[in-house]
């Protein structure tokens, strides 16, 4: 089973140290993202990484409005509200762009590069860390959704986990950071029981409520990756049969992000019963 691995902001959760309450670009960004306004997105993202060159939340950023806009493109959030997996396995191959991908690849790389650099000199480096464990999500993302690289993606979310239990280690009030954890252990658990064991072995466990605990507290607390917590939700909701809590969480979605269409269509999907 494959769902999106990665992202209301909420000033005072996981802000990064280099910005502050009066410098919005980074939130207008993402706010640009979840209503796919996505040449905003990357204005505001560039605005924030010109500040901020050494930062490595600048490119981390963009790379999450890239493959958020090839998500898009492609129609993949909407496969994952399917109510069951032979219904996701059914769905049409689609065809990434491989220029889109370079560019991808190519920013994450500079962000991993700037996180460690920071890591050198500060390992408790807070930015450093939560761009690690946003790089590792979102190549869990790219993998997983878009390459059908389900093993692959599977030890990119369990890399982007262990980044984010070290990031919580000295930074337990960065609520975002619990997203990692929470769709690796909720994947993780919807698997079947054989293969599910062949993973435990390898020291990659699943708990389905314990995950799906983790995604409710970022969606609560958290403050980037709030948004997209409660579009992870809202497919686990779908998937677990609770239709009304699917819907309630798609409504405050649609409220707070009215120019992305996918909320209003999802809660129609829900209401007519296909």
């Amino acid at each position: 089973m494959c769902a999106a691995f990665t992202w209301v902001c909420l000033l005072g959760a996981c802000l990064p140290a280099g910005a502050n309450e009066f410098d919005p670009h980074l939130d207008h960004g993402y706010q640009f993202l979840y209503n796919l306004d996505f040449n905003r997105a990357q204005q505001e993202f560039s605005s924030w990484e010109l500040q901020h060159s050494d930062n490595p939340l600048g490119p981390a950023s963009e790379a999450a409005g890239i493959l958020f806009s090839e998500f898009q493109r492609l129609g993949v959030l909407e496969t994952q509200f399917y109510e069951n997996d032979s219904a996701f396995a059914a769905r049409k191959k689609i065809s990434p762009d491989p220029a889109v991908q370079a560019r991808f690849n190519a920013i994450l790389q500079r962000a991993e590069s700037l996180a460690r650099a920071r890591l050198v000199q500060d390992p408790k480096d807070l930015d450093g860390l939560f761009a690690l464990t946003l790089a590792s999500g979102l190549k869990a993302d790219y993998a997983a959704l878009i390459e059908k690289r389900n093993l692959a993606s599977l030890h990119l979310a369990r890399e982007a986990t262990t980044w984010a239990d070290r990031l919580l280690a000295v930074h337990p009030d960065c609520y975002d950071a619990h997203l990692a954890g929470g769709i690796s252990r909720y994947l993780i658990g919807s698997i079947s029981a054989p293969i599910r064991w062949i993973l435990r072995v390898g020291g990659i466990k699943g708990d389905k409520q314990a995950g799906i605990a983790e995604l409710q507290l970022t969606a609560e607390r958290g403050h980037y990756l709030a948004p997209f917590a409660r579009i992870l939700l809202a497919i686990a909701y779908v998937r677990e049969k609770d239709k009304p809590r699917a819907r309630e969480m798609l409504a405050s979605l649609r409220k707070d992000f009215p120019e992305n269409p996918l909320f209003a269509r999802e809660i129609a999907r829900l209401d007519s019963g296909k």
